[in-house]
């Protein structure tokens, strides 16, 4: 593939867009309310009965979304090892996303007492989503310069916004007036909705699919190759512990990302619970995140080209510890409106200028990308796995989501520190 090739960018940005919509729709904006209001009504209350056991539905939806972020943990190695003797990213990128979206179109049909299939369905969306995402991160440093990394990667990020805001104002309209569509009342219709999200990301994928290349070496796989993963993983860490300040910055990735992660993937739970967010009402916080997110992901792109990334991700990390604790004290529904503009102008930054920055880490020539971002994706997955799980304890020791929201602030302020002693200049880190 050529480098900083325009009909290639913006391919490999359309997939932003095409699995955006399942980040923000199942995970984030209507799932997490559905699920809640399906099983109450299901099982007459918060607690539900999951293989014959009693459990709080928060704590399980949270331990659910750990344990696949889990099992993506332990696959990564594998796969990637595969993908980079094998030169096929596309290839594990493409399955993982019939995975994903197939799985979707599956959560149609959870209707709130087979909570079982929509809790299995719902792990397994969320495996084909954060899989997919690996070899697609694994294409950028061979797409884009190391000066053009910040830009690009902002650019994906925004369109994945853009479509997702785009696909969840359609989702709005069908669940608010689900009777004008021919639907029998919002639960049909938010079903239907699980429907579009599986067939748009689906569909828009093919976009990258069809520009992305494959450098196929037709090796065979063998007991030696599966176990490369592990040894390449590895090298990738010593690779960059020869450099002090890479190293400090993975650190200073996975704590921040424990924080992160978590609030991003628990908000919805947080607001309907602690806030007292009606769906309607939840619609637009999200819409709110998801705008003010494309204006955030560039601005951020702008402080680390005039500024640095250190600076750029800095500021984002301390913006993300305030958000915890005014989260943490904050009743009014109003105030929330306006915490949830200041999530979105950190959410695209954070993530996009952490993106970058790793792949400005990544020697220059490097061929086996996919080991590389396999490594930073079990950094953040395993990050994911931790704060998710502490969230839920905390939430089931102390019986509210605002204590667990603080705790996460913890990790923002421990992954500030270790980045502070990192040196990452303008361009190279």
């Amino acid at each position: 593939m050529i480098l900083n090739d325009k009909k290639t960018i913006n391919a490999w940005c359309s997939y932003d867009w095409a699995n955006s919509v399942y980040n923000l729709i199942v995970t984030t904006a209507i799932f997490p309310i559905y699920y809640n209001s399906a099983t109450e009504a299901a099982f007459g209350g918060n607690v539900v009965r999951f293989f014959g056991c009693s459990i709080d539905s928060s704590v399980l939806y949270s331990y659910a979304i750990s344990f696949s972020f889990l099992i993506a943990v332990l696959l990564y190695p594998v796969l990637s090892g595969v993908a980079d003797y094998r030169g096929s990213k596309k290839a594990f990128m493409r399955f993982f996303t019939y995975l994903g979206s197939l799985a979707c179109i599956g959560l149609y049909f959870f209707e709130g007492s087979n909570i079982e299939y929509g809790i299995l369905l719902a792990i397994t969306a969320s495996l084909g989503y954060a899989s997919s995402v690996v070899f697609y991160n694994a294409f950028l440093p061979e797409i884009a310069s190391e000066d053009q990394m910040d830009r690009v990667s902002a650019k994906g990020f925004s369109m994945g916004y853009i479509g997702s805001v785009l696909l969840l104002i359609v989702s709005l309209v069908l669940v608010s007036i689900p009777e004008t569509f021919g639907f029998d009342g919002a639960g049909s219709a938010t079903r239907f909705v699980f429907l579009l999200v599986g067939i748009w990301w689906f569909g828009f994928a093919h976009i990258a699919f069809s520009a992305l290349k494959d450098n196929r070496t037709h090796g065979k796989i063998t007991g030696e190759v599966l176990r490369s993963g592990f040894n390449e993983l590895k090298k990738v860490f010593s690779s960059l512990k020869e450099n002090v300040n890479s190293i400090r910055f993975l650190y200073s990735f996975f704590f921040y990302s424990m924080g992160v992660q978590t609030v991003m993937l628990l908000a919805p739970l947080f607001a309907a619970e602690e806030i007292g967010m009606e769906s309607s009402e939840m619609i637009i916080v999200i819409l709110i995140i998801q705008l003010v997110a494309v204006g955030g992901a560039y601005l951020f792109a702008t402080i680390s080209d005039k500024k640095g990334n250190k600076i750029s991700i800095s500021l984002a990390v301390m913006i993300w510890f305030f958000i915890c604790i005014l989260a943490y004290f904050i009743a009014d529904k109003t105030v929330f409106y306006g915490l949830a503009g200041l999530l979105g102008l950190v959410m695209g930054g954070i993530q996009s200028i952490s993106r970058s920055t790793y792949s400005k880490l990544i020697p220059e020539g490097t061929k086996d990308t996919a080991s590389y971002f396999s490594f930073y994706d079990v950094t953040e997955k395993f990050a994911i796995v931790l704060g998710t799980l502490g969230f839920g304890y905390i939430l089931q020791l102390t019986g509210t989501m605002r204590n667990s929201m603080l705790f996460m602030g913890l990790f923002f302020v421990i992954g500030l520190i270790i980045l502070s002693r990192a040196k990452l200049n303008k361009g190279t880190a």
